[in-house]
């Protein structure tokens, strides 16, 4: 297969899900800095891959895919077959559900929290919206408390994509305290999770 090339930023959480994937298939990858300070996606050449002009954005030979839960889903899908790929349509869905829910409602408070505590400066920075990100992350993740009572991944009963989008936000809210609350069956997801070579991964990279 043609060489994959990853467009983005390593601090991005979008892009690092995509980094988490690619390391747990075990993908040899070219990545290129591009967003935030670095610029890039507002050229023309950039453009032509992801007309959206935000990262990442994966190339691989002619074919190019943008937006980064159909980036991890493609890859589970060609590399990860009895890996990050869960069994069977109903498992699929459930995990697809995670991975939208994620970045469709959890990815509200997770801003709220984080770019305030982490990417504002002093005149941006909003503790108002730093406690209602708080509150609304604190509500939904007992949502995931309770499924997590029932099974032990997101994916079921094994690791696999549904997990990587929630916990790649979650590491991200763990480097600022007190942004999380202490529930069980969260708690124990996550230190499972925490032996796992992409999360140790982005563990060890920068969210500046």
């Amino acid at each position: 297969m043609s060489e994959l090339t990853l467009w983005g930023r390593s601090s991005s959480s979008n892009v690092r899900k995509v980094i988490w994937a690619l390391a747990e298939l075990g993908l040899d990858y070219r990545r290129v800095d591009a967003g935030g300070a670095f610029g890039v996606v507002g050229d023309a050449e950039y453009l032509r891959l992801n007309p959206n002009g935000l990262v990442p954005c994966l190339q691989q030979g002619s074919f190019v895919l943008w937006e980064s839960n159909a980036i991890v889903r493609y890859l589970a899908d060609v590399h990860g077959q009895g890996s990050l790929l869960p069994d069977g349509a109903q498992a699929r869905a459930a995990a697809d559900k995670w991975m939208d829910w994620t970045s469709t409602t959890f990815v509200a408070p997770f801003r709220d929290i984080f770019w305030n505590s982490v990417r504002a400066t002093p005149e941006q920075r909003s503790e108002t919206e730093i406690q209602r990100g708080r509150e609304q992350a604190a509500a939904l993740l007992h949502i995931v408390d309770a499924a997590l009572g029932g099974q032990p991944y997101l994916s079921g009963e094994r690791f696999g994509m549904g997990d990587i989008p929630l916990a790649t936000l979650l590491q991200a809210l763990h480097t600022v305290p007190g942004s999380l609350p202490s529930l069980p069956h969260v708690d124990a997801w996550y230190a499972r999770l925490q032996q796992r070579e992409g999360l140790r991964l982005l563990e060890g990279l920068s969210l500046r």
